[in-house]
């Protein structure tokens, strides 16, 4: 991928539902930079390592915010990678962090009404030396269905240099339908052939992402990761999903990622219940 643009930064238009609304239908996503608060992020950011650090995946002490490797890279898929994700899928912190008030202020704007957030929310650990994994260039819609207007956010938990591996959007290639998909290494087991878009003029857009930082994108907006090109860090993130409350969502977007339990297993020593099954609350366009 070459002659990567940097981000264009939306926040000068948060205040603005139409100018809001507007660059998202252009480009296909919206880039904040400072959104959410350090104190947020981090506090979940130690919850993870310190799951990643009692399973032997990373350094401890004074170096576990720093996310430096001990282990062997492990996938999505892998035997060894399902006890880390069954933990974190348990985390309160986890599941509270999708509702974040400054998430949810861009969301409702958006969307021009309360804003349901679904449950089946996803963490990222990509490790490095690792690079042929790295998430291919796809679409979330084929994953997702309900309303083609489901907006995914991905936020990096710690500031994410491009050579961490962070996320890339081909700008505008929401405009062009749902792409046929073929088998690939990295999360999602699905990718897309994006020379003819390329070829068109569309383009790339990335960035280093700062801490608080956060990237919103249309379900068919084609994406893809960046490789982790550091030499012992890995990379954490966190993707939710966002549409607003009229519209049709699938019953597989209300059950947990991979669905391996169900709700009250991962309820289960929860001190709030102000998350949980919260949906219900709403009267849900079910499709």
């Amino acid at each position: 991928m070459t002659h990567i643009k940097p981000f264009t930064v939306s926040n000068p238009l948060i205040d603005d539902a139409e100018k809001l609304r507007g660059q998202a239908r252009q480009d296909g996503y919206l880039y904040f930079r400072g959104l959410i608060d350090a104190e947020s992020i981090l506090n979940l950011r130690r919850d993870f390592l310190e799951l990643c650090h009692r399973h032997g995946w990373v350094e401890g002490g004074e170096n576990l915010m720093a996310a430096i490797r001990t282990s062997t890279p492990f996938m999505e898929g892998d035997d060894g990678y399902w006890p880390v994700l069954d933990e974190f899928q348990r985390f309160e912190s986890f599941h509270a962090f999708a509702h974040h008030p400054a998430i949810l202020d861009v969301c409702d704007t958006l969307f021009g009404e309360k804003t349901l957030v679904h449950p089946r929310n996803i963490g990222r650990i990509m490790f490095p030396e690792n690079t042929k994994y790295t998430t291919p260039a796809h679409q979330d819609y084929i994953h997702i269905r309900g309303t083609e207007d489901t907006y995914t956010g991905w936020i990096p938990l710690g500031a994410c240099p491009e050579e961490l591996g962070g996320l890339s959007v081909l700008v505008g290639s929401h405009r062009f339908g749902i792409f046929p998909v073929k088998p690939a290494l990295g999360a999602g087991g699905l990718g897309i052939d994006t020379a003819p878009l390329e070829a068109d003029g569309l383009g790339w857009v990335s960035g280093d992402f700062a801490l608080g930082d956060a990237l919103f994108f249309h379900s068919h907006t084609v994406h893809k990761a960046l490789p982790n090109q550091t030499a012992d860090r890995i990379r954490l993130s966190v993707d939710y999903r966002y549409q607003g409350c009229s519209k049709p969502v699938t019953e597989g977007s209300l059950l947990p990622h991979f669905n391996r339990m169900g709700w009250d297993e991962i309820y289960a020593g929860w001190h709030s219940t102000k998350y949980q099954y919260y949906w219900n609350a709403f009267a849900l366009n079910r499709v």
